[in-house]
């Protein structure tokens, strides 16, 4: 009922991902996360009711999934209740769930079992799996894929029942017909199978896009007067990448029409799309179309031939969260998948994020052109991490208790006498006590020169027990190698190996980052070390890409699941940076402040005072003199007078001048000069 798992659109993208609701009253809502999880919900209550892991879920992600038709699930579970060891109640539970994968192979999950039932691998694809279908009556089960064959898978076997090539490009989605006869396929056209021989029974233009998905809407009524052959006169829609139509196509056997009747605008790519299956003609086919931007378009339309014009939706759903404050702005919240109920009169919706989605049962409201839901999915993830923190319990130990600390797996450290025992046998020597045995003298040297040529050794050596233990595929030989923490020694390393292990080694490292966390950190290294000293060596192999592609799907996984951890710690990094430069600044001011005790000037002031002061009493003491000598010199005649004037003051110029040479002060200031004249 879904189009969810089918394939032609990116995976990873968060409205997009494989999702289905089970066909038994969509008791459970089944979602392949992008970390490659299963995780089965349960509808009525919103819980996590399974989650299962593949083994190679970073390098095979799931790409499809497909929940087994509620009439097979009721034959298989008929079978268990004659055995004794199951329970009871398993009948009324759903059971098998198809998942196909990014490698090609398809693994069938047990939901009753808890883990997985079987894997269909042997002669099947050998590429990424876009579509799985089950049969409603004969329990197979059949897929397509990039590799462009379909394949018709036996369940009671797990093998290929039948393999033909569906299109000369890749296979994006598959739909069987209501009476189980026909198989719709999709790549760049779209064909009409007859199952039974295997044979094209119509061909269709398709979109310009590889189509997404494919979906049988009504059955033709059985009261025309002409036989009716299962397929002549039903209607299917089909959906393709980056197309905002869904086109209906009507199957008929009079006339080879190859266009669509009819069309539905979209505002985006349909990712997920159900309907309400009508028995007759003159009841309206409701449907709801989830596209890639978040939003469900629902229409409501009476299918009886060709229209012209495009059909736009009749109700329009948004989710989006409440704007607390003047600042905080609603945001859109995407919806994931959206399936009618029983009543046709409500649909449960799907929204929020892929690890944590909010299910949600919706009533209709046909007057309404546009519903927006005010949903705040922030306090969804509160209680569940209290729970999961009070878990986590503390054990309680003893006193006399000793504590064994894990070491690296396969990792032994060499075992050495302790350092003390060469004092011991000096001692010995020079007591002239019992000899000292060979074994304790090799072990004294070696203590004393293997601290000095430990590192040459290991560079010379860890080369060709790399190349050795990768070519005999020796497990404790590649961890003596590819465990250390020594960067200079791991460039050394992979400066020293031969060319033709170079792939090999990739090939070991990949498999290694799939591991703990804690082994690919130390592989991290190696890998940046191959390919930055190895660069020129792999731009020239041709296969370069095929020997790296799980690599890079493995990379990418990793770096798209902590996408929003590596921003916020951007972020941090920024405002780290700017408050240790803030700091810088006001450190520095420091000894500025520290310069400013030096007082420089003020002590130049005072010396230049105490100078003036100086002169100041020189002058005076000249002027005294002058007076007495006038006060003396009264009777002589004015010329005497003068001249005596004249020789005096010459005589004191020359004894202040030389005074002042002597103290140092030889410039007279010219004010001065003035008031002596």
């Amino acid at each position: 009922m879904a189009a969810g798992g089918g394939g032609g659109y990116d995976p990873l993208v968060p409205a997009g991902v494989p999702c289905a609701f089970s066909p038994d009253k969509q008791t459970y809502f089944a979602l392949a996360s992008t970390d490659g999880h299963l995780r089965v919900w349960e509808t009525a209550n919103n819980r996590l009711h399974q989650e299962y892991v593949p083994s190679a879920h970073l390098s095979g992600t799931c790409t499809c999934l497909a929940w087994a038709p509620a009439r097979l699930q009721a034959k298989e579970s008929h079978q268990r209740k004659k055995r004794k060891s199951e329970v009871v109640g398993t009948s009324d539970q759903i059971d098998l769930l198809a998942l196909g994968t990014a490698v090609g192979s398809i693994l069938l999950y047990s939901t009753v079992k808890g883990e997985l039932h079987s894997k269909l691998i042997s002669g099947g694809h050998d590429n990424r799996v876009n579509c799985i279908q089950w049969h409603q009556y004969s329990g197979c089960l059949y897929s397509c894929s990039d590799d462009k064959y379909i394949v018709e898978w036996n369940l009671e076997t797990c093998k290929v029942k039948c393999k033909w090539k569906g299109d000369n490009s890749s296979v994006s989605s598959l739909c069987i017909s209501p009476d189980g006869k026909m198989l719709l396929s999709a790549g760049r056209t779209i064909k009409l199978w007859v199952l039974e021989t295997k044979e094209v029974y119509r061909h269709f233009t398709g979109h310009a896009t590889p189509v997404s998905s494919l979906m049988f809407t009504t059955v033709r009524p059985p009261n025309e007067s002409q036989p009716f052959d299962g397929v002549t006169g039903l209607y299917f829609l089909s959906g393709a990448v980056h197309d905002r139509l869904l086109n209906v196509w009507q199957v008929r056997s009079e006339s080879k029409e190859k266009s669509a009747v009819m069309s539905f605008t979209v505002t985006d790519e349909p990712v997920y799309f159900d309907l309400t299956l009508s028995e007759n003609k003159e009841e309206p086919v409701k449907l709801a179309v989830v596209c890639r931007d978040g939003q469900v378009h629902l229409f409501e339309h009476i299918l009886n031939g060709h229209c012209k014009k495009p059909l736009t939706s009749n109700c329009t759903i948004q989710i989006a969260t409440p704007g607390k404050g003047k600042k905080s702005t609603p945001k859109p919240i995407p919806i994931l998948a959206a399936g009618f109920c029983s009543d046709k009169m409500s649909l449960l919706l799907v929204y929020g994020n892929w690890f944590q989605p909010t299910i949600e049962r919706v009533a209709l409201n046909s007057k309404e052109a546009h519903m927006c839901l005010v949903r705040d999915i922030s306090n969804c993830w509160a209680p569940k991490v209290e729970t999961a923190i009070t878990k986590v319990r503390t054990p309680v130990m003893n006193s006399e208790a000793k504590v064994l600390v894990p070491g690296i797996p396969g990792h032994h450290a060499p075992i050495r006498p302790p350092p003390p025992q060469t004092k011991e046998v000096e001692n010995k020597r020079k007591s002239g006590s019992n000899e000292v045995s060979i074994e304790e003298r090799l072990g004294a040297m070696d203590i004393a020169k293997k601290e000095g040529k430990d590192e040459l050794l290991q560079t010379n050596s860890f080369p060709v027990l790399l190349t050795q233990g990768l070519e005999s595929n020796d497990f404790e030989m590649l961890n003596k190698v590819l465990q250390t923490r020594n960067v200079n020694l791991i460039k050394k390393t992979v400066l020293r190996m031969p060319l033709h292990a170079v792939i090999p080694l990739l090939q070991e490292l990949t498999k290694r980052l799939q591991g703990h966390p804690n082994s690919a950190v130390l592989m991290v290294q190696w890998l940046k070390c191959v390919l930055t000293v190895h660069a020129s060596y792999l731009s020239t192999l041709p296969d370069l890409v095929h020997h790296l592609g799980t690599l890079y799907q493995l990379m990418e996984s990793r770096v798209k699941t902590f996408q929003k951890l590596s921003h916020l710690h951007g972020k941090l990094i920024l405002l780290i940076t700017q408050v240790s430069a803030s700091e810088k600044t006001k450190r520095m001011a420091a000894p500025e402040q520290n310069a400013k005790l030096v007082y420089e000037e003020e002590s130049s002031e005072e010396e230049s005072d105490d100078e003036i002061a100086e002169k100041d009493s020189d002058d005076n003491w000249d002027e005294d003199e002058e007076e007495k000598e006038s006060g003396k010199d009264e009777d002589v005649d004015e010329e005497e007078n003068e001249d005596a004037e004249e020789k005096g003051e010459n005589g004191e110029d020359r004894d202040v001048a030389s005074e002042k040479e002597v103290n140092g002060d030889s410039d007279l200031d010219p004010g001065n000069e003035s008031e002596e004249e």
